[in-house]
Protein backbone atom coordinates (compact mmCIF):
# COMPACT_ATOMS: atom_id res chain seq x y z
CA UNK A 1 0.00 0.00 0.00
CA UNK A 2 1.33 3.38 -0.34
CA UNK A 3 -0.35 6.91 0.15
CA UNK A 4 0.43 9.56 -1.81
CA UNK A 5 0.06 13.23 -0.44
CA UNK A 6 2.62 15.29 -2.19
CA UNK A 7 3.46 16.29 -5.85
CA UNK A 8 5.14 13.04 -8.09
CA UNK A 9 8.11 13.60 -10.19
CA UNK A 10 7.95 14.38 -13.76
CA UNK A 11 6.26 11.47 -15.72
CA UNK A 12 4.81 9.61 -12.89
CA UNK A 13 1.54 8.08 -13.54
CA UNK A 14 -0.12 10.31 -11.21
CA UNK A 15 -4.12 10.17 -11.74
CA UNK A 16 -6.40 8.40 -13.88
CA UNK A 17 -10.26 9.51 -15.33
CA UNK A 18 -12.72 7.76 -17.04
CA UNK A 19 -15.13 9.51 -19.60
CA UNK A 20 -18.43 7.55 -19.39
CA UNK A 21 -22.06 7.93 -21.20
CA UNK A 22 -23.93 7.22 -18.03
CA UNK A 23 -22.57 8.31 -14.96
CA UNK A 24 -25.02 6.58 -12.77
CA UNK A 25 -24.34 2.94 -14.45
CA UNK A 26 -20.49 3.85 -14.10
CA UNK A 27 -20.84 4.44 -10.70
CA UNK A 28 -22.31 1.12 -9.49
CA UNK A 29 -20.18 -1.02 -11.95
CA UNK A 30 -16.98 0.18 -10.53
CA UNK A 31 -18.54 0.50 -6.82
CA UNK A 32 -19.44 -3.27 -7.20
CA UNK A 33 -15.87 -4.04 -8.28
CA UNK A 34 -13.54 -1.70 -6.24
CA UNK A 35 -16.36 -0.62 -3.39
CA UNK A 36 -15.46 2.54 -4.49
CA UNK A 37 -17.72 5.60 -2.75
CA UNK A 38 -18.16 9.01 -4.86
CA UNK A 39 -17.96 12.79 -4.39
CA UNK A 40 -19.62 15.23 -6.85
CA UNK A 41 -17.70 17.67 -8.01
CA UNK A 42 -17.70 20.63 -10.94
CA UNK A 43 -15.01 22.64 -13.05
CA UNK A 44 -15.15 24.93 -15.76
CA UNK A 45 -14.95 21.76 -17.96
CA UNK A 46 -17.84 20.34 -16.62
CA UNK A 47 -19.53 18.25 -13.39
CA UNK A 48 -17.17 14.59 -12.62
CA UNK A 49 -17.03 12.51 -10.13
CA UNK A 50 -14.30 11.80 -7.58
CA UNK A 51 -14.16 8.26 -6.85
CA UNK A 52 -13.10 7.11 -3.27
CA UNK A 53 -11.62 4.31 -1.47
CA UNK A 54 -11.58 4.56 2.32
CA UNK A 55 -12.10 8.49 1.80
CA UNK A 56 -9.41 8.79 -0.49
CA UNK A 57 -9.50 10.09 -4.10
CA UNK A 58 -8.32 7.30 -6.64
CA UNK A 59 -9.66 8.27 -9.75
CA UNK A 60 -12.75 10.56 -11.45
CA UNK A 61 -15.48 9.39 -13.94
CA UNK A 62 -16.67 12.22 -16.24
CA UNK A 63 -19.10 12.58 -19.08
CA UNK A 64 -17.86 11.86 -22.14
CA UNK A 65 -17.01 14.88 -24.05
CA UNK A 66 -15.17 15.75 -27.54
CA UNK A 67 -11.88 14.77 -26.11
CA UNK A 68 -12.52 11.48 -25.92
CA UNK A 69 -11.75 9.54 -28.97
CA UNK A 70 -14.40 7.32 -31.06
CA UNK A 71 -13.91 3.77 -30.72
CA UNK A 72 -12.14 1.96 -27.95
CA UNK A 73 -13.04 3.26 -25.07
CA UNK A 74 -9.83 2.88 -21.48
CA UNK A 75 -9.04 4.51 -18.64
CA UNK A 76 -7.11 7.79 -19.41
CA UNK A 77 -3.57 8.38 -17.24
CA UNK A 78 -2.18 11.99 -16.39
CA UNK A 79 1.37 12.12 -16.54
CA UNK A 80 2.91 14.45 -13.37
CA UNK A 81 4.72 17.78 -14.34
CA UNK A 82 5.37 20.62 -11.95
CA UNK A 83 4.67 23.17 -14.85
CA UNK A 84 1.69 21.94 -17.33
CA UNK A 85 2.05 25.02 -19.84
CA UNK A 86 5.40 24.23 -20.10
CA UNK A 87 5.70 20.78 -20.49
CA UNK A 88 2.88 20.69 -23.12
CA UNK A 89 5.24 22.86 -24.85
CA UNK A 90 7.65 20.47 -24.93
CA UNK A 91 5.71 17.71 -26.08
CA UNK A 92 5.22 19.52 -29.37
CA UNK A 93 8.53 20.22 -29.78
CA UNK A 94 9.37 16.53 -29.36
CA UNK A 95 6.81 15.67 -31.86
CA UNK A 96 3.66 14.73 -30.15
CA UNK A 97 0.45 16.67 -30.08
CA UNK A 98 -1.60 18.95 -27.85
CA UNK A 99 -5.22 18.42 -28.33
CA UNK A 100 -6.88 20.26 -25.19
CA UNK A 101 -4.84 22.96 -24.12
CA UNK A 102 -3.68 23.68 -20.45
CA UNK A 103 -6.96 24.11 -18.09
CA UNK A 104 -7.36 24.41 -14.51
CA UNK A 105 -9.95 21.42 -12.65
CA UNK A 106 -11.53 23.54 -10.12
CA UNK A 107 -8.91 23.93 -7.84
CA UNK A 108 -7.67 20.22 -7.88
CA UNK A 109 -4.79 20.81 -10.92
CA UNK A 110 -4.09 21.55 -13.98
CA UNK A 111 -4.45 19.33 -17.01
CA UNK A 112 -3.42 19.07 -20.57
CA UNK A 113 -4.57 16.37 -22.97
CA UNK A 114 -2.17 15.19 -25.39
CA UNK A 115 -0.82 12.90 -27.66
CA UNK A 116 2.25 10.72 -28.53
CA UNK A 117 3.86 11.10 -31.86
CA UNK A 118 2.20 6.88 -32.64
CA UNK A 119 -1.21 8.61 -31.37
CA UNK A 120 -1.24 7.59 -27.80
CA UNK A 121 -3.22 9.99 -26.10
CA UNK A 122 -2.79 11.22 -22.37
CA UNK A 123 -3.06 13.98 -20.05
CA UNK A 124 -0.52 15.68 -18.02
CA UNK A 125 -1.21 16.61 -13.87
CA UNK A 126 0.04 19.75 -12.15
CA UNK A 127 -1.15 19.04 -8.98
CA UNK A 128 -2.21 21.57 -6.44
CA UNK A 129 -4.67 20.20 -3.56
CA UNK A 130 -4.84 17.21 -5.09
CA UNK A 131 -1.51 15.86 -5.87
CA UNK A 132 -3.33 12.78 -7.96
CA UNK A 133 -4.16 9.13 -6.53
CA UNK A 134 -4.07 9.33 -2.88
CA UNK A 135 -3.91 5.53 -2.57
CA UNK A 136 -1.80 2.92 -5.05
CA UNK A 137 -0.81 -0.03 -5.31
CA UNK A 138 -3.09 -1.70 -2.92
CA UNK A 139 -6.28 -3.59 -4.17
CA UNK A 140 -8.96 -1.57 -5.74
CA UNK A 141 -6.13 0.71 -6.73
CA UNK A 142 -4.57 1.77 -9.70
CA UNK A 143 -1.22 -0.18 -9.48
CA UNK A 144 0.41 0.46 -13.29
CA UNK A 145 -0.04 1.93 -16.79
CA UNK A 146 1.84 0.64 -19.73
CA UNK A 147 2.08 1.53 -23.59
CA UNK A 148 1.37 -0.96 -25.83
CA UNK A 149 1.98 0.21 -29.41
CA UNK A 150 2.49 -1.33 -32.64
CA UNK A 151 5.85 0.72 -33.88
CA UNK A 152 7.52 1.68 -30.10
CA UNK A 153 10.47 3.28 -31.60
CA UNK A 154 9.01 6.92 -31.81
CA UNK A 155 7.33 6.26 -28.43
CA UNK A 156 10.47 5.38 -26.65
CA UNK A 157 12.44 8.26 -28.07
CA UNK A 158 9.50 10.76 -27.56
CA UNK A 159 8.97 9.88 -23.64
CA UNK A 160 13.02 9.49 -23.03
CA UNK A 161 13.33 13.18 -24.20
CA UNK A 162 10.38 14.77 -22.93
CA UNK A 163 10.08 12.83 -19.29
CA UNK A 164 13.95 12.14 -19.10
CA UNK A 165 13.20 8.56 -18.97
CA UNK A 166 15.72 4.99 -19.27
CA UNK A 167 15.08 2.45 -21.22
CA UNK A 168 16.12 -0.49 -20.16
CA UNK A 169 14.99 -4.22 -21.70
CA UNK A 170 12.97 -7.35 -19.45
CA UNK A 171 15.05 -10.45 -18.77
CA UNK A 172 11.26 -11.75 -17.39
CA UNK A 173 9.20 -11.89 -20.41
CA UNK A 174 11.56 -13.80 -23.26
CA UNK A 175 10.08 -13.06 -26.37
CA UNK A 176 7.89 -10.00 -25.82
CA UNK A 177 9.58 -6.50 -27.24
CA UNK A 178 9.30 -4.96 -23.78
CA UNK A 179 11.26 -1.80 -22.66
CA UNK A 180 10.76 -0.55 -18.74
CA UNK A 181 10.32 3.27 -18.63
CA UNK A 182 12.59 4.64 -15.47
CA UNK A 183 12.44 7.97 -13.55
CA UNK A 184 16.42 9.36 -13.53
CA UNK A 185 16.16 8.28 -9.88
CA UNK A 186 15.97 4.94 -10.58
CA UNK A 187 11.69 4.52 -10.01
CA UNK A 188 10.39 2.25 -13.07
CA UNK A 189 7.05 4.26 -14.00
CA UNK A 190 5.85 1.62 -16.69
CA UNK A 191 6.64 0.03 -19.69
CA UNK A 192 6.20 0.28 -23.78
CA UNK A 193 4.98 -3.19 -25.71
CA UNK A 194 5.92 -3.18 -29.18
CA UNK A 195 2.89 -4.95 -30.19
CA UNK A 196 2.78 -4.92 -33.59
CA UNK A 197 -0.91 -6.77 -34.15
CA UNK A 198 -2.22 -3.70 -31.67
CA UNK A 199 -5.08 -1.41 -33.64
CA UNK A 200 -3.67 1.38 -32.28
CA UNK A 201 -1.34 2.75 -29.56
CA UNK A 202 -2.77 3.42 -26.23
CA UNK A 203 -1.97 3.29 -22.41
CA UNK A 204 -3.06 0.59 -20.31
CA UNK A 205 -4.16 0.86 -17.18
CA UNK A 206 -3.95 -1.96 -14.15
CA UNK A 207 -5.63 -2.15 -10.94
CA UNK A 208 -4.54 -4.07 -8.35
CA UNK A 209 -7.38 -6.51 -6.55
CA UNK A 210 -7.43 -9.06 -3.28
CA UNK A 211 -8.37 -11.91 -5.68
CA UNK A 212 -8.29 -11.92 -9.55
CA UNK A 213 -10.96 -14.75 -9.80
CA UNK A 214 -13.46 -13.13 -7.58
CA UNK A 215 -13.51 -9.85 -9.26
CA UNK A 216 -14.13 -11.60 -12.77
CA UNK A 217 -17.03 -13.01 -11.01
CA UNK A 218 -18.02 -9.71 -9.93
CA UNK A 219 -17.40 -7.60 -13.16
CA UNK A 220 -19.49 -10.21 -14.93
CA UNK A 221 -22.15 -10.10 -12.52
CA UNK A 222 -22.33 -6.61 -12.66
CA UNK A 223 -22.95 -6.25 -16.32
CA UNK A 224 -19.21 -6.55 -17.63
CA UNK A 225 -17.19 -8.58 -19.40
CA UNK A 226 -13.79 -10.72 -18.54
CA UNK A 227 -11.43 -13.22 -20.09
CA UNK A 228 -10.43 -16.22 -17.71
CA UNK A 229 -7.71 -15.09 -15.25
CA UNK A 230 -4.29 -16.17 -16.15
CA UNK A 231 -1.10 -16.39 -13.92
CA UNK A 232 1.87 -14.14 -15.30
CA UNK A 233 5.40 -13.57 -14.12
CA UNK A 234 4.16 -10.08 -12.03
CA UNK A 235 1.09 -12.53 -10.50
CA UNK A 236 -2.57 -13.48 -11.24
CA UNK A 237 -4.16 -11.28 -14.15
CA UNK A 238 -7.56 -10.93 -16.08
CA UNK A 239 -8.77 -8.53 -18.84
CA UNK A 240 -11.85 -6.52 -17.84
CA UNK A 241 -14.18 -4.76 -19.92
CA UNK A 242 -17.02 -2.53 -18.16
CA UNK A 243 -20.20 -1.89 -19.61
CA UNK A 244 -19.44 0.46 -22.18
CA UNK A 245 -16.73 -1.29 -23.65
CA UNK A 246 -13.96 0.25 -21.76
CA UNK A 247 -11.18 -1.86 -21.34
CA UNK A 248 -8.60 -2.30 -18.51
CA UNK A 249 -6.44 -5.37 -16.19
CA UNK A 250 -6.66 -6.47 -12.46
CA UNK A 251 -3.44 -7.97 -10.71
CA UNK A 252 -3.46 -9.73 -7.49
CA UNK A 253 0.14 -9.71 -7.61
CA UNK A 254 1.60 -12.55 -4.86
CA UNK A 255 2.61 -11.52 -0.89
CA UNK A 256 6.13 -10.29 -0.42
CA UNK A 257 6.47 -13.76 1.69
CA UNK A 258 5.59 -16.13 -1.43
Amino acid sequence: MSKVSTNQPLGTPAWIDLGVPDLDRAKAFYRALFGWEYEERSAATGPFTLCLLRGQRVAALRPVTAADPEGESWWHVHLATDDCDRTAKEIVVSGGTVLVPPADVADLGRTAVVADPTGARFSLWQGRTLAGCELVNEPCALVRNDLACPDPGPARRFYATVFDFTLDGNDDLPGFDFTFLRRPDGHEIGGIFGAPAAPASRWQTVFEVADTDELVALAVAAGGTAGAPEDAPYGRMAAITDPFGTSFSVITRPSPAS
